[in-house]
């Protein structure tokens, strides 16, 4: 079988787009037909680089404002029923 020689900046982009999707490892070598082990080396090779790093900042702080939208939404509809409970029972 013939091996594939991938550049650094194949295999740092795929790096990134691995962080930025969010997707498993294994799901990411199905697209790109390339091993998953392959992927693990490169993300443990490459995952520290700053412009890497930085997108998973990015990509954390997103994760967080989601969830917190969604507590806000949450607690609003807490705060909807209680109202309505109150007025039932006064």
């Amino acid at each position: 079988m013939k091996k594939i020689e991938y550049d650094e900046v194949y295999k740092k982009q795929t790096v990134q787009y691995i962080k930025e999707s969010g997707k498993p490892v294994a799901e990411i070598g199905r697209e790109l037909k390339i091993n998953p082990n392959t992927l693990y080396g490169w993300v443990k090779r490459y995952g520290g680089e700053p412009e890497i790093v930085a997108v998973q900042a990015v990509k954390s702080e997103d994760h967080r404002l989601k969830e917190m939208q969604k507590q806000i939404r949450d607690l609003q509809e807490e705060n909807e029923i209680l109202k309505k409970a109150m007025h039932f029972f006064a």
